[in-house]
């Protein structure tokens, strides 16, 4: 018997060749006059595969060494018993094209026990998978449609069963002509297949470039700018979720102070009160710092300020110490880039840490002309998008495998100017931050 496995759609293809007699998923009966014809052309010099082919018959569906296979057997029930062999009825005696010289033996009897076996491990096999369980809680899972039509197919292919299609159709309770609708659409789902393994190779490449940290939206807006493709979100997220892409996700950390403050210290009241967005670049700057380890655990930390309306990274400094000189060269560096030209009404917010209730630094915090605002104590929402950032720079860059500290602050500076320019984010109108800030400037 045949090793192909013919599916519903190309057994209707075969059925409608005036050739065919009868087709089941693993052989094909040819009508008697075709036989006859085909030894005829043969003798007259035409080779089985232009037989086959000129009585329309596709070779990548039948296989390509049918033809010969077959005209092999037919010659030879021909030179034994002539026309006459292809159209009498020889049950028992051996069948026109395959001759049988004996009768079914124990041991075929004994296979033909098996297979009744493997039926009925068929049936059990199909009633296992019907009905799946998720591994985490033991929730029920039904399985979709187009599940239940593949897992049919698949059985009666396996166990080459005939005349079961509607048995389990409705042992799956689906319809009978959805099932053969779907066998049908199968060249429209190699199609659609074939197309999604495509766009997945473009999404693997964003997403490694990415180091697996980037979602379906950074992924959408990384294909828009840097690719020039456009690809809706929710597409993205299927595949991600069919090719089993999933990125790494920050987990949220409880709100660490840095220090405490000495009765010398004055906290100033929340004047920000979570207004971020005020429209207007420059004007609300948010502050913090953060540690970094590198090296064998040595310790660094990172002060930065960012401009809550475009999202950019505007001054930075990195120290190996947490005394006061980290926040103070952060000043300065946020003045050169302000280039002395502040907003009238510009609020620079941070926490009520050690470094922001110091006399000195409230100082000269009034000297570059902003006005100073704290979260309230205890509180990480007050100064969310300073946080934000922290948590995403902790999962894209990788501090941990710099040695030296030089390589450390060459590392975040690449990351700066690539968080600036070259990121894009879906709330920014799908711009970067140094984008999104030109724009409103503009304006």
């Amino acid at each position: 018997m045949s090793k192909i496995y013919f599916n519903e759609f190309q057994i209707k293809e075969l059925e409608n060749n005036p050739h065919v007699k009868q087709v089941s998923d693993r052989s094909i009966a040819y009508h008697p006059d075709f036989k006859v014809k085909a030894i005829k052309e043969n003798q007259a010099g035409k080779s089985p595969t232009q037989i086959f082919i000129e009585h329309g018959f596709e070779l990548e569906m039948i296989g390509s060494d049918k033809p010969k296979g077959c005209l092999k057997r037919w010659r030879k029930t021909f030179e034994q018993y002539g026309e006459d062999g292809f159209y009498t009825e020889r049950r028992g005696k051996g069948s026109p094209g395959r001759p049988k010289s004996k009768e079914y033996s124990q041991e075929d009897q004994l296979k033909k026990a098996e297979a009744r076996i493997k039926y009925l491990e068929a049936e059990l096999e199909f009633l296992k998978k019907f009905r799946r369980t998720r591994k985490a809680g033991f929730e029920e899972e039904k399985m979709t449609t187009s599940e239940k039509f593949t897992l049919i197919e698949q059985i009666i292919r396996q166990y080459n069963l005939t005349n079961m299609v509607r048995y389990f159709c409705e042992m799956a309770e689906v319809s009978r002509s959805g099932y053969y609708a779907w066998i049908h659409a199968e060249r429209f789902r190699l199609t659609h297949e074939k197309k999604d393994s495509q766009d997945y190779e473009l999404i693997k490449e964003v997403f490694e470039a990415k180091k697996k940290k980037a979602g379906a939206l950074t992924i959408k807006m990384i294909l828009e700018n840097k690719y020039f493709v456009t690809m809706n979100h929710k597409k993205i997220r299927r595949l991600m979720h069919k090719f089993n892409l999933k990125a790494i996700i920050r987990q949220a950390k409880p709100y660490k102070k840095l220090a405490k403050a000495t009765h010398e210290h004055k906290a100033v009241p929340n004047h920000l009160n979570r207004n971020f967005n005020q429209g207007e670049p420059r004007k609300v700057l948010l502050t913090d710092i953060t540690y970094v380890y590198y090296g064998s655990g040595q310790p660094a930390y990172l002060s930065c300020v960012k401009d809550a309306v475009t999202r950019e990274i505007i001054a930075f400094h990195l120290s190996r110490s947490l005394k006061m000189g980290i926040v103070y060269h952060t000043l300065e560096k946020l003045s050169d880039s302000l280039n002395d030209l502040i907003h009238p009404e510009a609020i620079i917010h941070s926490d009520q840490g050690v470094h922001y209730t110091h006399p000195e630094f409230q100082r000269r915090v009034k000297e570059l002309g902003l006005k100073q605002s704290m979260s309230r104590k205890g509180n990480c929402w007050d100064n969310a998008p300073m946080e934000s950032f922290f948590g995403h720079f902790k999962d894209e860059v990788d501090y941990l495998e710099c040695q030296t500290f030089d390589e450390l602050h060459q590392l975040i500076e690449e990351y700066m100017e690539d968080y600036n320019t070259n990121r894009y984010q879906w709330s920014l109108n799908r711009m970067t931050p140094a984008q999104y800030g030109s724009q409103l400037l503009a304006a």
